[in-house]
């Protein structure tokens, strides 16, 4: 996890939890004027359009008097998606035997991305099997993971 993205994270960490929500996760996308603060949150119930305004509204007030980040950006809110990020070790935990495709920041066996089954997660590790062949990457190695929804 980058830093800023570490330092959001357990800034507004608190504040959404008490509201009654699980952070699932926090992506801060620099592109000049155009950067994206992106906060993940759910609840066993789903999330509702509401419920994602009043997180905003929140955290808003947080950004506000913190000021974490000095150049401008949108606050976005939203729940996972079918095509849920995947951020920590327990993340990866609770999805064993799902697709998953993942992004390393360093790459491995000559390639960065791998899309596959989701064996297991120990140890800061996860074992994802490609095309017939199991790989095991390491947790902090991951700059994007996320879970590739099925339709059958």
């Amino acid at each position: 996890m980058a830093q800023i993205d570490q330092k959001l994270t357990e800034l507004l960490t608190p504040a959404v939890e008490a509201l009654g929500f699980e952070m699932v996760g926090v992506e801060f996308v620099r592109a000049g004027k155009h950067s994206t603060l992106r906060l993940y949150i759910d609840h066993e119930n789903g999330i509702t359009v509401d419920n994602c305004a009043e997180v905003s509204h929140q955290a808003s007030a947080i950004l506000d008097v913190e000021d974490p980040i000095t150049n401008e950006y949108n606050l976005e809110v939203s729940s996972p998606g079918m095509d849920r990020p995947l951020f920590k070790e327990e993340h990866y935990q609770r999805f064993i035997g799902e697709d998953v495709s993942v992004r390393l920041r360093i790459p491995q066996n000559n390639r960065r991305g791998f899309k596959g089954k989701l064996l297991a997660c120990e140890n800061g590790q996860i074992s994802v099997e490609v095309d017939g062949q199991r790989y095991e990457l390491a947790i902090i190695n991951i700059d994007k993971g996320q879970l590739v929804p099925r339709f059958d």
